[in-house]
């Protein structure tokens, strides 16, 4: 590994917004330049022409290049309007580049066959819950047709959905959380709710309008009728 290490005072490469040329071997325009002595340099003058540019935006990245590498640089430029220079990236060792590259893709697989086991686990759950939640809707109203058990336990408990089915209570099978997930299912499917809120009838006087038919068809299930 490198001897790049923390607290030491970096090595600084301007992206100049004049035109420069190398004090040391005249050639010139420069896009970078290294200060020495206060004259401008080119980077094969300076003895740094041999790195090799990683622009700012992958931190790991960068921090592991830096540790690989045993020298470094950083590049900066100067920013008009917030009147101060700002990092554009480093300079780094090609080879140490690599093996930072190498590292980083390792941690990448590692990261995303986490995420497929957690996706895998987050999925079973799902299918457990999904169950669950409508063997309670049955178990509470009987009479509601199977399929309709069906699709409101899997609609309200989508994952990251904010409906009733991923609530706390609707997690926990509360027996309030499941008769309201049904009822927005009754309210949308078997009334005119829909209609009324397309023809702009606000949502609290539609939702009175077919009240009465929502609870008499709840009633039906819960004794076991209709199914």
């Amino acid at each position: 590994m490198g001897g790049n290490g923390r607290g030491r005072r970096p090595i600084l490469v301007i992206e100049p917004r004049r035109h420069h040329r190398c004090a040391e071997c005249d050639r010139g325009p420069l896009p970078r330049i290294v200060l020495d002595s206060g004259a401008p340099r080119c980077l094969d003058c300076g003895d740094l022409g041999h790195l090799v540019f990683l622009p700012r935006g992958d931190t790991a990245l960068t921090r592991r290049a830096r540790e690989e590498s045993t020298l470094s640089a950083v590049v900066i430029r100067f920013n008009r309007r917030r009147r101060r220079y700002e990092r554009q990236g480093v300079l780094v060792e090609e080879a140490a580049l690599a093996v930072a590259e190498q590292r980083c893709l390792a941690d990448a697989e590692a990261r995303a066959r986490r995420r497929a086991r957690d996706a895998l686990r987050r999925a079973a759950e799902d299918v457990r819950f999904t169950a669950a939640l409508e063997a309670e809707i049955l178990r509470l109203f009987p009479g509601c047709p199977p399929e309709r058990a069906h699709h409101v336990a899997v609609h309200t408990s989508v994952r990251g959905s904010g409906r009733v089915g991923r609530s706390a209570a609707g997690r926990a099978l509360d027996e309030t959380a499941v008769t309201a997930a049904l009822r927005a299912s009754v309210r949308h499917l078997d009334t005119p709710y829909d209609e009324l809120l397309m023809a702009r009838v606000p949502r609290n006087r539609a939702r009175a309008r077919v009240a009465a038919g929502v609870e008499a068809v709840l009633a039906g299930w819960a004794d076991g009728r209709e199914r």
